[in-house]
């Protein structure tokens, strides 16, 4: 539910009409995520984002999480994460989804699933382990909550998807018909947090996650979006609104990962299979180690990553 990458290029070309300023003034960041730390990663060649959704509830009255349906959780927690990777070399952007269920070891913490570390840690625990199981430096850090996820598809008019299989998820306030259809924010929020369908829930969870990303982008970089300020400007202001940064990542950083998003990035999961019992007794989601380093070694040396590791469904 990474929306906040979907208006990246939005904001980028509203700057260009001398709006920069102000909304680098908007941009709410928290310090200390990247701080260094004993044996953490060397950066490598491009630039890696680390982009988290998460089920923050903040700026939701309780009329408005009954509405959508975001339950009465407190606290906060990691809904999605994904590592992008832009190259140095000109090649396509890599967008890897981490799921969150993913069987980790967690800096402090043992073996446990990936979005735990938020729990525990936030952000800072979250980038630390990230790192740690991928071996990638994680140069960004963006993330969004479930208010701003809504009002920023709302700001664009919604956005169609082709929903593959009727859902219907009371726990997500979602109900839909298979077939081409626009969502409202409300209801591409379910669509997106949904774990009803197919075999392994989080790793379609993780495909709507993609394909609705990239249908935000196409949306929002459209002319009738673009030209129009009483669209692009709504989007931006409610852009800066919804996304949290870390403290060295400002407008320019935005920016460059907004041009970098104009074209098709290459878009896959971590590879995997089977399942790993943690200490609890649950289960978490097991990477492929083979290839799952095949695909973090290639990142790291800036170099597309072998066709046979990406996931092509």
């Amino acid at each position: 539910m990474l929306i906040g990458l979907a208006v990246l290029l939005v904001l980028a070309l509203v700057a260009g009409v001398g709006t920069f300023f102000w909304i680098n003034s908007r941009i709410t960041s928290i310090d200390g995520v990247l701080d260094d730390y004993e044996g953490r990663p060397a950066d490598t060649p491009g630039t890696n984002w680390l982009l988290v959704g998460s089920d923050s509830r903040k700026g939701l009255s309780a009329a408005e999480r009954r509405k959508l349906a975001t339950g009465r959780a407190v606290g906060q927690r990691t809904d999605s994460m994904m590592l992008l990777h832009i190259s140095d070399n000109g090649d396509k952007p890599t967008l890897v989804s981490l799921p969150r269920d993913s069987a980790v070891t967690i800096p402090g913490k043992g073996r446990n699933k990936l979005n735990a570390a938020y729990t525990f840690g936030g952000p800072k625990l979250l980038v630390r382990t990230v790192e740690g199981v991928t071996g990638i430096h994680i140069d960004n850090y963006m993330e969004i909550g479930f208010a701003g996820f809504v009002d920023i598809v709302d700001a664009i008019g919604g956005v169609e998807i082709n929903v593959r299989a009727d859902v219907d998820d009371p726990k997500a306030g979602l109900k839909l018909k298979k077939g081409k259809q626009v969502l409202t924010g409300a209801q591409a929020l379910g669509y997106v947090r949904t774990r009803k369908g197919g075999a392994l829930p989080d790793f379609e969870r993780t495909k709507r996650q993609r394909q609705f990303l990239g249908a935000v982008v196409k949306k929002a970089a459209s002319p009738g979006v673009l030209i129009n300020p009483f669209t692009s400007i709504p989007l931006a202001k409610s852009a800066t609104d919804a996304v949290t940064v870390d403290g060295s990542s400002g407008a320019f950083d935005m920016l460059s990962l907004g041009l970098s998003m104009g074209g098709s990035p290459v878009t896959t999961v971590v590879p995997f299979g089977g399942n790993e019992r943690l200490a609890d007794g649950g289960d978490a989601v097991k990477w492929d180690t083979t290839k799952a380093l095949a695909l973090f070694n290639a990142l790291k040396a800036d170099k597309p990553v072998p066709k046979d590791v990406l996931d092509t469904n």
